[in-house]
């Protein structure tokens, strides 16, 4: 796949994160974003997996926005996120995805796995994906992508080489939504 299709990509995370659809994202937009998924599952706020999903969502914001050099009560413009992901993330790989996106996606996995076994099951996957907007109709034919070793559960290393995958246009299995 192309840069094309990895910018495009970016921009629709951006937008998508974009909650008040300002133009700008906030600390407030990741909560948001936490919230929604916290919301799916029926969690009670105060419950540690909630927690700790909304934590890392708010500690990701903070990364970035400190390395985009708005500080944490700041905001960023499409312009500042796209360079601050390309700089943190992008251009540092695994690395990058691991030390920014593995804690939140470790964290929605504690939240979404309900049978306690450490992994995400199709169902839990489900779930997941409804909150952020991805079509009821892609979730299979994405966990079977996504489930490399075939075990019929997903782990948050599974998940986070998806994430990358995805967002660097290696992959199209659907996880932004709408």
């Amino acid at each position: 796949m192309t840069t094309a299709v990895k910018n495009d990509r970016l921009k629709k995370r951006f937008e998508k994160w974009d909650v008040n659809g300002n133009g700008r994202i906030e600390r407030s937009d990741f909560e948001a974003e936490a919230t929604r998924i916290i919301d799916a599952f029926g969690e009670d706020h105060a419950s540690p997996q909630a927690r700790a999903v909304k934590d890392s969502f708010l500690t990701m914001y903070e990364y970035l926005a400190g390395k985009a050099g708005v500080g944490p009560n700041g905001s960023l413009n499409e312009q500042q996120f796209t360079q601050v992901i390309e700089a943190q993330i992008f251009q540092e790989g695994d690395a990058g995805f691991s030390r920014v996106v593995r804690p939140t996606i470790a964290a929605i996995v504690g939240l979404c796995d309900t049978d306690g076994d450490g992994e995400v099951n199709q169902k839990e996957f489900a779930k997941w994906l409804n909150a952020i907007g991805v079509e009821a109709s892609a979730v299979a034919p994405a966990f079977r992508a996504i489930d490399v070793n075939g075990n019929g559960k997903l782990t948050v290393d599974e998940l986070v080489h998806a994430v990358r995958d995805y967002h660097l246009g290696k992959s199209d299995v659907p996880l932004l939504g709408k």
